[in-house]
């Protein structure tokens, strides 16, 4: 059976776990504030660069696509060659796809660069997870995690606001610009303080990265433009079925394969299923509920793109505050009370959002469910990756987190797409009450969402519940990449920093 090279210990560095630690969530940062950040300048480039109305949404759609599409891929590549080789590689290519979209001379070329942009953050993501997870020491893993979930999640909704104050202040162009240096600072520091770790013997499953990618693609193509062409056009019909015929061929296949891109099996323990059931129905109301919110501070409550963004710091401030609060907590009781928790506290957040919903609700009658709302992603993004790592064997990490990552990408994608057809077949843009009119639907669908995540979380298997054990590996190499001088010598024999938790029964604690 395959193995991880394990890094080496760093639970007795706390130099080494601080920079982890630091350099994970800031790429992490990077790669999710891009999701959104282009939001407020779309006018602007619009008016610099041309371009059609849907050309100015694949400036968007271009990053989310090539983002889902390709994070199973980047694990796989991280898992294979090295998982810190392949992060500092995502670094890389970030990077200079950021310098080409402040350099492009049209529309055409700022697409294209946002999608290398979208396989970039791909190779980020996941392998940032699996990095700190091997840097931090088992019991302070959940304030690691949670660390790194209160910044990417803070990452994702301050786009709109990052995004306004740059354009109100510079130009639309250092929305890229500014990615450049921090990227070229990461990237030397990632090689010297993250220890390598990769799984023996891994091959890459390449047709299963093709059927899934195309199924992916073909999903989430018909998803994003499901609002735009409608539901019933040939494109989106052809492009989700399609999709879904492809995903089904993914599956045999990795059912049979030797070497899975994705083992199947991970689906059929309750704990991992559970929670990425759950991250997507979360990310369908969150991102959807952040979309739609918006626009009604700005169309209909007439603040500007940085006022908006303010405004919701409500929302998108409160991660930096609560999330490592829940990740010390998770420590403590597990992560699956706080991760309900969260749940449950956004759901009715939202759902006094939408009670209170009029042309004319003032702001400090909004602020309470805002703070909900963000309290409760917080709790959510705190624990989550620790659930997910402690879901499944060690070499199977980096995968597991390409899973989750994705499924919440084609949420966030879906929500988007989902809560802005209720909102176009109940209301539109002719008045402040018809925008009223369809927003209230859509908010109730998009808490309806993160209800179901709620209890998909209840209903997952408990810190108690029996299972099949996840089985340790038989051999672990002691082979590690030792290049950077403060991290301690490998030891032959030393266990990997998650060996123990491997062996417990596969329940969500």
């Amino acid at each position: 059976m395959s193995a991880v090279n394990p890094p080496a210990p760093g639970g007795g560095n706390k130099k080494v776990v601080l920079w982890a630690i630091l350099t994970t969530s800031v790429a992490s940062f990077m790669a999710g504030l891009d999701q959104l950040v282009i939001i407020t300048a779309l006018p602007t480039i619009k008016d610099k660069l041309g371009g059609s109305l849907s050309d100015l949404e694949w400036t968007v759609n271009a990053y989310t696509l090539s983002f889902a599409v390709l994070m199973m891929f980047g694990a796989a590549l991280g898992d294979r060659f090295g998982r810190r080789k392949v992060f500092v590689l995502g670094l890389l290519l970030f990077t200079a796809a950021s310098a080409a979209g402040a350099l492009a001379p049209g529309i055409s070329e700022l697409i294209a660069a946002r999608a290398v942009q979208g396989a970039g953050a791909a190779m980020i993501m996941p392998l940032s997870v699996t990095l700190l997870t091997a840097a931090v020491p088992a019991e302070k893993r959940g304030t690691a995690l949670g660390i790194w979930g209160a910044v990417n999640g803070l990452s994702v909704a301050a786009g709109p606001l990052v995004g306004g104050a740059i354009v109100e202040h510079l130009s639309w162009q250092w929305i890229f610009w500014l990615n450049v240096p921090i990227g070229l600072i990461l990237a030397p520091v990632s090689l010297r303080m993250l220890a390598e770790s990769k799984v023996s013997g891994s091959r890459l499953d390449v047709v299963g990265t093709i059927l899934g990618g195309i199924g992916l693609f073909g999903i989430v193509l018909g998803i994003v433009k499901g609002n735009i062409d409608g539901w019933t056009s040939p494109l989106v019909l052809g492009s989700m079925i399609g999709g879904a015929v492809v995903m089904v061929l993914f599956v045999l296949w990795e059912n049979h394969t030797e070497h899975p891109m994705v083992p199947m099996r991970l689906f059929r323990i309750k704990a991992f299923t559970a929670i990425n059931l759950a991250g997507t129905l979360m990310s369908v109301g969150m991102f959807g509920a952040i979309f739609l919110m918006t626009q009604f501070f700005q169309s209909i409550q007439g603040y500007s793109a940085m006022e908006t963004g303010v405004r919701l710091l409500a929302w998108t401030a409160m991660p930096m505050v609560v999330a490592p609060l829940g990740g010390m907590v998770s420590d403590r009781i597990g992560g699956k009370p706080v991760v309900t928790l969260g749940l449950a506290m956004m759901t009715a957040g939202m759902v006094w959002w939408a009670f209170i919903l009029e042309p004319g609700t003032s702001y400090v009658a909004q602020l309470p469910s805002l703070m909900i709302c963000g309290a409760g992603m917080a709790l959510f993004y705190a624990p989550l990756m620790n659930l997910t790592m402690a879901s499944v064997k060690e070499h199977e990490q980096g995968i597991a987190s390409g899973v989750t990552a994705a499924t919440r990408e084609v949420g966030a994608a879906l929500g988007v797409a989902l809560l802005a057809s209720i909102f176009s077949a109940n209301g539109g843009y002719a008045s402040a009450d018809d925008f009223v009119d369809g927003l209230v639907p859509a908010m109730w669908v998009g808490a309806a969402a993160v209800a179901a995540a709620t209890l998909s979380m209840l209903i997952a298997p408990g810190r108690r519940a029996s299972g099949p054990p996840v089985a340790q590996s038989a051999s672990t190499s002691s082979s590690t990449s030792a290049s950077s001088p403060t991290s301690p010598s490998p030891s032959a024999g030393t266990p990997a920093p998650v060996a123990a938790e491997e062996a417990a029964p596969a329940a969500v604690r």
